[in-house]
């Protein structure tokens, strides 16, 4: 089954991705502004988390395009948890790359060197470095910051494309179990009759 709808509407999602990225990129930008007040210990955890968060989603983003339906086909003729909102990830995987990788990846990639920036500002703070000792602090942290964003990136990718089928699908059982606690449950899984049902069809 194709992956793409028509050019028309994968052209009006790319605009509507394009709108909607610069509200969110401005309200995650301004998480740059709790980082300059915070110890420099807490801004390299908060950090640390954006380059994870990125990278996963990166690698979900891949994985989409990478996978295939026809094992969640056969998992969902099982019933399998989480395998009917799989077929969905898959089939619309241009849509899942770009919210994943273009938006989500790239915005915390962004954020993960601005966060860099605050993280050098409050160590030489703390430390009251001087001289070359600045300088040295910001260009190390932001190497180390812009190496982890890109090794994990890297790492995540290869996974995905080794092994997309579980990533989807643990995504899915996610996805799935917000749908649950949500009361929203995929429409498709149909209520099985009874047997009583079926012996008054019968």
């Amino acid at each position: 089954m194709r992956k793409t709808t028509s050019k028309t509407a994968n052209y009006a999602f790319a605009l509507t991705i394009a709108a909607l990225t610069l509200p969110i990129s401005a309200v995650f930008d301004t998480s740059t502004i709790f980082l300059n007040a915070a110890r420099w210990y807490v801004g390299a955890s908060i950090v640390v988390v954006i380059v994870l968060v990125g990278a996963l989603f990166d690698m979900l983003g891949m994985a989409a395009a990478a996978a295939r339906e026809t094992p969640f086909h056969a998992m969902a003729a099982e019933r399998v948890f989480g395998a009917r909102r799989a077929i969905v990830i898959v089939r619309n995987a241009e849509k899942v790359s770009s919210v994943c990788s273009d938006v989500i990846g790239d915005i915390a990639g962004v954020l993960s060197g601005a966060g860099a920036l605050a993280v050098s500002v409050q160590v030489i703070q703390a430390i009251q470095a001087h001289g070359w000792a600045p300088e040295a602090l910001r260009i190390g942290i932001t190497a180390v910051i812009t190496s982890l964003t890109v090794g994990g990136k890297a790492i995540g990718k290869t996974i995905a494309i080794h092994s997309p089928t579980p990533i989807i699908l643990f995504a899915a059982r996610v996805w799935e179990s917000f749908a649950v606690l949500l009361g929203r449950r995929d429409p498709s899984r149909k209520r099985r009759p009874r047997r009583a049902d079926r012996g008054r069809d019968g």
